[in-house]
């Protein structure tokens, strides 16, 4: 099967493509999202600015998520902030969108791969929808020292094919703080009804 041509596109600092697919998916005002791995990301400030009001943002690092609510100040009260490895994350709620830009990819273990996708899929409602971004294979082979698991448009969708329908996959270029470029696989999904 023939796939589409790559969407090249250089990126900024503010989390536009991600922005994009939200916006591509008409996700509601009101919709539970998830932002993993969101730390002191820009995504959660742009999401209250285009009014969405049931926000949580997961992150391992106590510091991001610290970073991000003093940036945020008083707007800080209106997200949930949770600070947990995404593998020991037990949540209270099913999301309409699952948001992960740059977790997946650090999990590299096969059991743990499992354990990720079977934490996305119970944290999804049946039809919700999830965004994933991981290095693509044209990326780097670690990440701040960390080894990392790099995905195709193909690999991605077939990793997460077992819950989750294919909407539409780019690859984008990044470009870091450091002046270097990153090859990022981004992809849409919907979650299967059961």
């Amino acid at each position: 099967m023939k796939q589409k041509p790559i969407q090249k596109k250089l990126v900024s600092a503010l989390p536009e493509t991600s922005v994009q697919f939200i916006k591509d998916l008409n996700i509601p005002k009101d919709a539970a999202i998830i932002d993993v791995g969101g730390g002191d990301s820009y995504l959660a400030d742009v999401l209250l600015q285009e009014g969405y009001k049931d926000i949580t943002v997961l992150d391992i690092s106590a510091k991001a998520l610290q970073n991000a609510r003093k940036r945020l100040g008083k707007k800080a009260n209106r997200i949930k902030w949770v600070e947990s490895d995404v593998l020991n994350f037990h949540p209270v709620k099913k999301y309409d969108c699952w948001h992960d830009r740059a977790v997946f990819h650090f999990v590299t273990d096969k059991k743990d791969i499992t354990a990720y996708k079977k934490q996305i899929a119970g944290s999804v409602k049946d039809e919700g929808k999830l965004i994933v971004g991981t290095f693509s294979e044209k990326g780097p082979e670690k990440c701040s020292g960390l080894p990392v698991h790099r995905y195709s448009q193909q690999q991605l969708t077939n990793a997460l094919s077992k819950n989750f329908k294919k909407i539409k996959c780019i690859e984008e270029i990044h470009q870091t703080p450091f002046n270097t470029s990153q090859s990022f696989t981004f992809c849409s999904f919907q979650k299967k009804a059961v």
